[in-house]
């Protein structure tokens, strides 16, 4: 089967596309917990934070349009940071939230491929607009669910690290390590992703175009 040309914009068109998503996914929620906590306290900016969230989810799904993945995930996040934060004060639990976070955002990639829905598509429709018809081949979501998978077990095995980190360094070392050791699995995972992906287009006869529009013909 032939499939035309997919034309996918270049790095500034990009970031003006996934901005917005961005900022409704990070930094309104960090922002409006910042507000709640200066008003009320840190328990009410914790559910301040993670009340919009919900919100802007509903507001989406009332007006029936998509909800990004970066919310989702965002949201994900908030909601095991806000119940371990309310359960305890312990040091060593505020350090393990974002490793909770992590294993949840790893549980819900693997939950959304027999649902049909790859959380990586998901992701990318955030950053890369993609046609329709080429999101709906066969090959193409193969892919999708196969590095959702993949995606899965990087976010485990940052999970893992930090663990092991928290449990055998002091804090300064694990903070630097911990940091380190994240941004060298993601990069090396973003960089297979990419390198998979044209493999994979290439193979099933799917030419990938570079272009300045932010829109994929």
């Amino acid at each position: 089967m032939h499939h035309p040309p997919i034309e996918i914009p270049r790095l500034r068109a990009l970031v003006r596309h996934a901005l917005p998503n961005l900022v409704e996914g990070t930094l309104v929620p960090l922002g409006v917990f910042y507000a709640a906590l200066w008003l009320v306290g840190v328990r009410g900016g914790l559910v301040a934070g993670l009340a919009w969230s919900y919100v802007a989810i509903g507001r989406r799904l009332t007006a029936r349009r998509p909800v990004p993945g970066l919310l989702v995930l965002g949201t994900a996040g908030l909601t095991a940071r806000t119940v371990v934060a309310l359960a305890s004060g312990s040091v060593f639990v505020y350090f393990l939230q974002p490793t909770l976070t992590t294993v949840l955002i790893a549980g819900v990639f693997l939950a959304s491929v027999p649902a049909g829905r790859p959380l990586a598509e998901r992701l990318a429709g955030d950053f890369l607009p993609l046609p329709d018809t080429f999101l709906g081949s066969a090959p193409v979501r193969r892919f999708f669910a196969r590095i959702t998978v993949l995606w899965a077990f990087v976010q485990l095995a940052n999970a893992a690290l930090s663990i092991w980190l928290l449990l055998t360094q002091p804090v300064a070392t694990y903070v630097v390590a911990r940091t380190a050791g994240s941004w060298l699995l993601t990069g090396s995972a973003v960089v297979a992703s990419t390198l998979w992906f044209r493999w994979e287009m290439q193979r099933h006869g799917i030419t990938v175009l570079w272009r300045s529009s932010a829109r994929a013909a």
